[in-house]
């Protein structure tokens, strides 16, 4: 028999992902088999649980892509002390401890993965072959995921379809040169369109929090829509990001929530809402007891500061601030305006909630989406949130359907103005003059695309990449730069090194040193 490593993650993500949101498990039991291969049903989904834990990584969204890695670009930018001089400020270096770390995890992700899909399919399993589908589209949704994250971060990047095994490592294994670009979407591509059918679809998991047939498809609009624009620039796939958008439309499932701040108190409430929240990371708990290790820092790292002390607001250092550049987006009356960027602060003491006034600056207002108020657990925890994070909502698929319609040949440009105008809707009361466009031209409809996307998907984490694709980074950074106030504040200081450190090798961050002297074959990313 084949060796078998066991890693001991006592409790953490066994319950992370129980009721009913991942995959329903008996809590008591505490391990995540990274094996040769796995022999039962149980083991599969052990396996399973283990690859979707990576999302939760301190490293990944469980702490560090909330806020602290520059990935809000124009629409917002870091404040926080502890981060200076890191890729958080756009002081960026191969050494930098978080980038390692992002890249570490994901591959550690997809090894993960690929032990899972190199079992499942295993006969002497008894499992049915529904379950045994389901699994094993799961398991290569998040290996094309995994793969993804890393090539729209780093550019082409080691393509591992295989798992590797560290009681039969060799040195010479580790030698692992990159792959285009091209060829790592294809194989993105290629993981998606076998995980869509294979998948259940989402009237049957019924939870953003495991992968359904509409994450599939909307992931794979995601993705074709990157691979369109740069550095790729294959026009081709704006219309095949269109087909599978419309995929999810056609579903006829899946809506907006009527209200926008609904959407987030719903993350903040553990409240399953996967008409609107397709895919999403999964966090539990309040830090304490059994829940010690299975909380995130979504809203604790990203939301409004709030210091250290006895009440029930909840502690949140207040790491992203709002840019006027997003302030001034949104038209009067538009309700994502006071969500996204929170009116108010804290202040004296006892803490008192404060609004801002309309002669402070707004480079000083914290993002506002992920408000700890929201919570109902208690006690709430210094260290970790039960909130969830949004990684594709329904609003998304809208706009991305909306921009490959006005990019792709003989696009409808009337009914990609109509998909922007349903995420307006919700938002904007009946009978503002604004509450929906009227352009209808191909300029007209790009620009209202950027500002929309702004809008409406600030500080989930996507903005960076989408400047990036539509080759407008370095320009929007520089915008920026011009536009903060004049100050001693820290958060101005801030500001100002976030938008003056960026340059244009920025699109992309360094392969991480440490993994250079470990893999002689891979090369450095141009400009670093």
């Amino acid at each position: 028999m084949k060796h078998i490593k066991i890693y001991f993650i006592l409790v953490t993500v066994a319950l992370c992902f129980a009721c009913n949101k991942v995959l329903d498990i008996d809590a008591g039991k505490y391990i995540i088999l990274e094996e040769d291969y796995y022999k039962t049903e149980e083991q599969l989904n052990a396996a399973l649980r283990g690859a979707y834990a990576t999302l939760a990584d301190g490293s990944l969204f469980g702490n560090n892509l909330l806020g602290r890695m520059g990935l809000e670009a124009d629409e917002g930018y870091e404040s926080y002390s502890s981060d200076l001089n890191t890729v958080g400020d756009y002081n960026v270096y191969a050494t930098d401890s978080k980038i390692l770390g992002y890249y570490r995890v994901f591959y550690r992700g997809i090894n993960r993965a690929n032990l899972l899909l190199e079992s499942v399919d295993d006969p002497t399993i008894t499992i049915t072959a529904k379950e045994r589908n389901h699994i094993k589209g799961q398991a290569l949704f998040l290996r094309g995921y995994f793969h993804f994250m890393l090539a729209n971060k780093f550019g082409g990047v080691p393509l591992m379809l295989k798992a590797t095994r560290s009681d039969a490592v060799k040195t010479e294994d580790l030698q692992k040169p990159r792959t285009a670009l091209k060829d790592v979407y294809a194989a993105v591509l290629n993981d998606l369109k076998s995980a869509v059918d294979l998948l259940k679809p989402m009237s049957e998991v019924n939870t953003g929090t495991q992968a359904s047939k509409s994450a599939a498809w909307a992931m794979l609009a995601r993705v074709s829509l990157y691979m369109a624009g740069q550095p790729l620039n294959d026009a081709s796939k704006y219309a095949e990001a269109a087909e599978w958008a419309k995929k999810v439309k056609d579903a006829n499932y899946h809506a907006l929530n009527p209200s926008y701040e609904k959407v987030f108190v719903n993350y903040a409430t553990d409240v399953m809402d996967p008409k609107e929240s397709i895919f999403e990371v999964d966090f539990y708990g309040n830090g304490t007891g059994i829940y010690a290790s299975t909380g995130g820092m979504v809203g604790r790292n990203n939301g409004i500061a709030y210091p250290l002390d006895s009440s029930n607001v909840g502690y949140g250092i207040g790491a992203i601030r709002s840019t006027s550049y997003l302030y001034n987006l949104y038209t009067t009356g538009d309700t994502r305006r006071d969500w996204a960027i929170a009116p108010y602060y804290y202040t004296g003491t006892p803490r008192v909630k404060t609004n801002w006034t309309a002669q402070q600056t707004t480079f000083a207002r914290y993002s506002g989406k992920f408000r700890r108020e929201s919570e109902i657990l208690l006690p709430k925890s210094s260290a970790s949130t039960p909130q969830n994070y949004p990684l594709m909502r329904y609003s998304d698929v809208l706009l991305m359907y909306a921009e490959a319609l006005n990019e792709m040949p003989g696009g409808d440009k009337v009914l990609a103005l109509e998909q922007i105008n349903v995420v307006r809707r919700r938002a904007i009361p009946v009978g503002s003059p604004d509450r929906e466009l009227t352009v209808t031209d191909y300029t007209g409809l790009k620009d209202a695309i950027i500002e929309e996307r702004a809008r409406e998907l600030c500080f989930e984490g996507l903005r960076k990449n989408d400047l990036v694709r539509w080759g407008i980074f370095t320009s929007s950074m520089q915008s920026l730069n011009n536009q903060v106030p004049i100050g001693t504040s820290s958060y101005i200081i801030s500001a100002r090194a976030y938008y003056g450190n960026a340059k244009p090798r920025d699109v992309v961050w360094p392969i991480p040193t440490y993994e250079m002297t470990v893999n002689r074959l891979l090369t450095q990313n141009v400009g670093w």
